[in-house]
Parts: structure tokens; C-alpha cells; sequence
């Protein structure tokens, strides 16, 4: 994805998967709410139909998907525009994307990836993370990578390595980050603000915290030794 991004010649980039339909319209969507937004500053993301925000069942390859299906329900078929984020798909500014370097290599191959890009266009001072009901997409669900699931040689999961390299670059989790800072799935009403500090914050951050020190000092510890022993 970074490197090719280096080859993108125009003001923005498109992150999505292999395994999505783009429904009509979804460009003119994301121009209107550009240029609404008129300034590069934020992250947009789209709604997913079937394995995603919205529950309709149009197949799950090339050969069960029904089009037809799909394009006469779509507009029925409705979430509500969130905070937050889907990971993907999202569009977010070439200038912005290469400030903060794009997708950070060590989630290699890619668990975790999305909510730290997010953190770090937080630190950015990005506070539009907007999901947008309008923009949708079909998701089959990694039709490529389904099949290499238990290939001895290919990774398509990393599970819960994203998360702790997540909590240990951090200092938080992931799920603390979206529903402290980005407030995933509420209603979408304006750009985010800094989280309150309250006693549910505090307490949930310092179980972050021993989770973190667990991590870095017993888990990774007692996985050396394991690792040695072999």
C-alpha cells in the first residue's frame, strides 16, 4: 500500500480492499462531502453491505452475487452516518497520508494497521472521522485471502499481534481508542473533541495501562523462554 501510494498522482487516496463492489454514486458522495468539508483534514470512511454495518445477503463470490438484487434494495438498505471509522474503504488527503507516513510496516500484514494510522492522524490534530452512510460498498469477505487461511507459508491474519503492538507503540487498545477518542459507531453530529477525563476513563485507561505492563513485562518474557526452550 505505501509503495503505491508513492505513484499517486492526484490529491487523494482510496484505500479499499480486494473483496469490495463500489454502489453507484459512492464518488459523488465523497466529491460533495470534500468539498462541504474544504479542507484536508480529515478521514473519511464508507458503510459496508453484508459483512459489515448493513445486514444484505447478495452473495458471497463472483458467481452467487446478485446485482440486480443489490442495486433494486440499495436504497432501502441504510445505517446512518457514524464516527469513527470501517478502516476501509477510506479516502483521506495525499498530503495528510504522507505526513504521517501512511500505513505503519511493523503490522505487517496488516492487523492493527487501520487504528494506527487513525492515532495517527489524531496526533495530527484530525478530528473529522466520518462514516458515511451514502458511501457504500458490497463486502464479499476476503474472497482472495479465504483460501490461504491455513496455508502453513502465507500469513492472511496476524489476530492478536496487531493488537499488542497497538497497545505497547500506544500505551492504550485498540477498542479503548474507539470508543475514548474516536467514538466508533455513535451517531456522526460534528468533528470529535478531546475525550472527558471522568472516573469510567480513568479506570478503563489504567486497565489499559496493566494490560500494557503485563504485556511488555510477563507475556513477551514467558514467550522468550518458550521460544528459547525450542
Amino acid at each position: 500500500m505505501n509503495l503505491a501510494a508513492k505513484k499517486a498522482i492526484y490529491d487523494y487516496i482510496l484505500y479499499a480492499h480486494d473483496d469490495f463492489y463500489f454502489c453507484p454514486k459512492w464518488d459523488v458522495v465523497l466529491k460533495n462531502e470534500v468539498q462541504k468539508i474544504d479542507h484536508n483534514k480529515f478521514y473519511l470512511s464508507g458503510t459496508m453491505i453484508n459483512n459489515g454495518q448493513i445486514e444484505l445477503d447478495c452473495g458471497n463470490s463472483l458467481e452467487t452475487f446478485n446485482e440486480k438484487k443489490l442495486l433494486k434494495e440499495i436504497n432501502d438498505a441504510n445505517y446512518y452516518d457514524f464516527q469513527g471509522s470501517t478502516w476501509a474503504p477510506h479516502l483521506i488527503h495525499k498530503d495528510v497520508w504522507n505526513k504521517v507516513g501512511g500505513f505503519s510496516e511493523e503490522f505487517f500484514p496488516g492487523t492493527g494497521s487501520d487504528p494506527d494510522l487513525n492515532m495517527k492522524l489524531w496526533n495530527e490534530g484530525i478530528r473529522i472521522f466520518k462514516g458515511i452512510n451514502d458511501f457504500k460498498v458490497y463486502h464479499f469477505g476476503s474472497i482472495v485471502t479465504r483460501k490461504y487461511k491455513n496455508h502453513p507459508t502465507i500469513k492472511t491474519e496476524s489476530g492478536s499481534r496487531g493488537g499488542k503492538i497497538f497497545l505497547l507503540k500506544w500505551g492504550i487498545t485498540i477498542d479503548f481508542f474507539k470508543k475514548n477518542f474516536l467514538k466508533s459507531d455513535t451517531r456522526y453530529v460534528s468533528e470529535l473533541s478531546d475525550p472527558k477525563i471522568n472516573l469510567k476513563f480513568i479506570l478503563e485507561l489504567t486497565l489499559c495501562k496493566l494490560n500494557y505492563l503485563y504485556i511488555k513485562y510477563i507475556y513477551n518474557i514467558n514467550n522468550r523462554h518458550k521460544l528459547i526452550k525450542k
